[in-house]
């Protein structure tokens, strides 16, 4: 009986959640290291320990032989078949080659390697553990912060949420008890890594699903999201019953369902939203409440032009743009808004001069005032409201956002517009 392995394990089973078998299992080949000092060249050498009693034996698979040559390969027929009945001459026979004392060394190499390397065998078991565990929501309290990065207790072990995978509105604190996406589970250097996300659309998904019955018995689906985290989220969603609401049974019983989600999310605004096969439906359902006037659909560039009063303008639009781009993210078309007064011209035309006249800023190309024109940036006083992070947003201007706010802000300054000007005033629509 190895009564401090025993309790070596006991100890990381109870603590660490790693089972005995699984530690026996990863040391196995020490301990057949250590059994091949003791025992010598058997052939075939094996280990068996025993999960309960801690016991470890050696074992050789030796060739029955009517005169032994080598002992280390080879049984006699009479010892053979002492072991077992009826063996034959060239039969093979494992035999107990344990050697005296040899339980108790083996133990303390056994504990030795458990001791170093528990942090390896914690990580394989996270792997184990969590690779079928992608696309699930656990919660952890914050231990700790690495850089910016969060380090998050799960119980037993650890996981990690990176600064990318942070909301920026949010700051916490170490003891926070948060919940989080499981977004991936990646092999590191130091081993598995558990990695979570706040801000994935996916979390806010798996969280409808938690809440909404509809959605987990399939009666609702949700056919697209698009988010801005920590501000804003649209979800489309499809009833495959007719009888069943789909916004209804998503935002619940006096907004019941939605505001725990609302609630989860520290405040980000949800919208429910009426998915339809029809482009001009779906895109009127995400700008709501805005009234929209007319439509023009170019289905081969998957280009929708939206035509409002002006009244509504600001509320198709929203807050810095915030409105069309998150209704542009959710169906996959670009969505350009306009109010009817401004139609009087053709729209090609009205984009070439809003090209032009962002192309006349020094330091705004062609190339970029085109860019963004069609992502509804169309006067330098839209510009000047804009974020850095809002023009990264944008695939072909990543790396050049930083490089066009300063040539707005230069010719604001230039033209004395004051940077804090708003030429038209924010708005938001949702559901």
């Amino acid at each position: 009986m190895n009564a401090d392995l025993l309790a070596l394990l006991d100890y990381f089973e109870r603590e660490k959640g790693i089972s005995r078998e699984r530690m026996l299992a990863v040391v196995h080949d020490t301990l057949l290291s250590a059994a091949k000092k003791a025992v010598g060249p058997a052939r075939q050498l094996r280990v068996e320990i025993d999960p309960k009693s801690g016991e470890i034996r050696a074992y050789a698979r030796l060739i029955v032989a009517q005169r032994v040559a080598s002992k280390h390969d080879q049984i006699s027929l009479a010892e053979a078949q002492k072991l077992k009945p009826g063996a034959q001459v060239g039969d093979e026979v494992e035999v107990e080659v344990t050697p005296t004392d040899f339980g108790r060394i083996a133990a303390q190499y056994a504990k030795q390697w458990i001791l170093q390397n528990i942090r390896k065998i914690e990580k394989e078991q996270i792997y184990a553990e969590f690779k079928d565990r992608v696309g699930d929501i656990v919660s952890g309290t914050v231990r700790r912060f690495e850089r910016s990065d969060v380090i998050l207790d799960l119980g037993r072990y650890e996981a990690v949420l990176p600064n990318r995978e942070r909301v920026p509105t949010e700051e916490y604190q170490v003891g926070d008890h948060i919940r989080a996406f499981v977004k991936a589970v990646e092999q590191g250097p130091q081993g598995p890594e558990i990695i979570l996300s706040r801000a994935d659309p996916r979390f806010v998904v798996k969280l409808f699903e938690l809440e909404v019955s509809e959605i987990r018995d399939r009666t609702v689906e949700i056919k697209g999201i698009a988010r801005e985290p920590g501000y804003r989220t649209k979800l489309a969603v499809h009833s495959r019953d007719e009888k069943v609401d789909p916004v209804g049974a998503c935002v619940g019983l006096r907004g019941q369902r939605v505001k725990n989600i609302v609630r989860e999310l520290n405040n980000e605004r949800v919208d429910v939203i009426r998915w339809s096969p029809d482009i001009r439906v779906f895109v009127a359902n995400a700008l709501a409440p805005a009234k929209i006037k007319a439509f023009e659909v170019d289905e081969a560039r998957r280009r929708i032009k939206v035509i409002t009063t002006e009244d509504q303008l600001s509320l198709a639009i929203g807050k810095r743009g915030q409105n069309a781009r998150l209704t542009a993210k959710l169906t996959g078309w670009q969505v350009d808004i306009e109010a009817e007064a401004t139609v009087v011209k053709g729209f090609e035309e009205k984009v070439a001069e809003a090209v032009e006249a962002l192309a006349a800023i020094p330091g705004i190309s062609r190339e970029q005032a085109d860019i963004l024109v069609h992502h509804g940036l169309t006067r330098l006083e839209d510009l000047l409201q804009v974020e850095e992070s809002d023009l990264q947003e944008i695939p072909e201007l990543a790396d050049q956002a930083a490089a066009i706010l300063e040539a707005a802000r230069a010719e604001a300054q230039r033209r004395t517009i004051p940077l804090g000007q708003n030429a038209q005033p924010g708005g938001a629509a949702g559901t």
